[in-house]
């Protein structure tokens, strides 16, 4: 028994010290494993930081609005496409169709060419910006801040390697090696008129570098627009940068609204007081920044440039014809036709839409609330740090002919009919595309405030009254391509007889059956 009794007691006292022993060992690793966990936290703390750092710059993309103008845009992978070359799709940015592949890689470079407008929208992935190789002003400084201050010092001046792209480690990618030749920019990048094409340049200066030499500050993993600006305070010029900038996503086939880079120096913009044009920016892209703005090297994942304005049809409709009446989306899917286009009423779709104003709104005939005239005022303004606060006189005697035509309304034995005075300079880019909108008739003198035009409804009419010392095509073509009724009343010099001006409205409300 007392041996029974002694062995148990040896087996007892084994397995509590073999217990104790394994106790001491969970509790010793468990404690060594929970330090190694805290250790490895904290070292992954700064890089959780600067990964959150890193992606705080970015935001979800917008999506396309549903435009009933839409039409689908040419797949610029077929190369077939070049069928469309000089009709008016190729104008108005749907024959960008010519496929230049420049570099393949881990990073890599291609251009679009297009016969008609003799430009190119180029693209390229793993693109590196490096904002101390541009030489000009940071932007985006409140006017007030910048007054006097010369333009050459807003257009970027590029350096070697202000731009690069990840050229891999194979033997393309040679240390300082530029990505194209002067050949290549004299064929698809010709500079044509413009005296200073930033794309040409900024293209020419884009170096090939070795991967292990490719280190980014910051990513932006969404495709990406960097846009050059030249008359930036002018809304017939920005409009043109705005349509050039849409088309580039288009034809580049983006899935959704891209983000915009301004690759300038320019001040916050003053279009009209208290009124910005990057509102518009801001509403049309999913975000807007400035190159000079970034602290260090930027680096995208897919990079757009866009074309210069200036490449538009809006604006190479001004030197020479296009030829081009604008119909609906709906005629031209049922009866394709190559001197129609509805790509101007799309892209008024497309402002409309970004502003969330609605895109079923049309004129009836007989409006139980009346007719809207919409007259666009002309009022002094700064525009930019060379402006000096006045507009040029093309209605010398603007508020006579407001009044006259305010006291004719006000006695009109028709329809109702709404004079709306057109003080855009009181007015955000929302309401002035509103008023547009909901407008049948819109007079004004000729000048940028009568681009707004871009988002009239279908049946809207346009009266322009231009003088002796402005007698320019801007408007007219842009009615015809949108297919508008247009009327101008041109003057022998500045002043018009406000009679003139009460019998051409009180015909066009005949012709609306008022």
């Amino acid at each position: 028994m007392n041996r029974r009794n002694t062995l148990l007691f040896k087996i007892l006292l084994f397995l509590f010290i073999l217990n104790s022993i394994s106790l001491f060992l969970y509790f010793l690793t468990h404690s060594s494993n929970s330090s190694r966990s805290n250790t490895n936290l904290n070292n992954q703390i700064p890089l959780l930081r600067s990964q959150q750092q890193q992606q705080s710059h970015h935001h979800s993309l917008k999506p396309w609005p549903i435009l009933p103008s839409y039409l689908p845009w040419t797949d610029a992978e077929d190369s077939k496409a070049n069928a469309i070359t000089r009709s008016c799709e190729g104008y108005f940015g749907n024959g960008f169709t010519r496929r230049v592949q420049v570099l393949h890689g881990p990073g890599w470079f291609r251009c679009w060419y297009s016969e008609t407008l003799r430009s190119s929208v180029c693209e390229g992935g793993r693109v590196r910006m490096v904002p101390d190789r541009i030489r000009m002003a940071k932007g985006g400084e409140a006017l007030v801040d910048v007054m006097g201050r010369g333009e050459d010092e807003e257009l970027p001046a590029f350096q070697n390697g202000a731009f690069e792209v990840d050229g891999g480690n194979g033997v393309g990618a040679v240390e300082g090696k530029t990505l194209v030749d002067r050949e290549f920019l004299d064929r698809y990048l010709p500079a044509g008129g413009i005296q200073r094409h930033t794309m040409r340049d900024l293209i020419s200066k884009i170096r090939v570098v070795r991967e292990k030499d490719f280190a980014c500050d910051e990513w932006f993993e969404e495709p990406t627009l960097l846009v050059t600006r030249f008359e930036y305070a002018n809304l017939f010029h920005t409009i043109t940068d705005w349509y050039s900038a849409y088309v580039s996503s288009r034809v580049t086939g983006l899935p959704n609204r891209p983000h915009v880079v301004f690759v300038d120096g320019h001040c916050e913009l003053l279009a009209v007081e208290q009124t910005q044009l990057e509102e518009t920016w801001k509403a049309l892209f999913s975000s807007v920044r400035y190159a000079k703005n970034f602290t260090g090297t930027v680096c995208f994942r897919h990079a757009i440039l866009s074309p210069l304005g200036y490449e538009t049809a809006m604006f190479k409709g001004l030197t020479e014809e296009v030829n081009c009446d604008g119909a609906s989306a709906q005629e031209l899917w049922q009866n394709p036709d190559n001197h129609k286009t509805a790509r101007i009423s799309e892209f008024g779709e497309m402002i409309r839409a970004a502003f969330g104003l609605p895109l079923n709104a049309y004129h009836s005939t007989k409006p139980v609330s009346g007719h809207n005239v919409l007259f666009v005022r002309r009022e002094d303004y700064l525009a930019h740090p060379r402006h000096r606060g006045k507009v040029e006189s093309r209605l010398s005697n603007e508020a006579e002919v407001f009044e006259s035509l305010k006291s004719w309304v006000s006695n009109y034995n028709g329809c109702k009919i709404n004079l709306v005075n057109g003080l855009f300079a009181h007015m955000s880019m929302k309401e002035q595309v509103r008023a547009i909108q909901d407008a049948s008739v819109i007079i004004g003198a000729h000048g940028a405030g009568l681009t707004h035009i871009v988002s009239a409804l279908p049946k809207t009419v346009i009266l322009e009254i231009i003088s002796s010392q402005f007698r320019r095509p801007h408007f007219a073509y842009i009615a015809r391509w949108k297919g508008l009724e247009y009327h101008a009343i041109n003057l022998a010099g500045s002043h018009a007889d406000p009679g003139t001006v009460i019998n051409e409205l009180a015909n066009i409300m005949k012709s609306l059956g008022c």
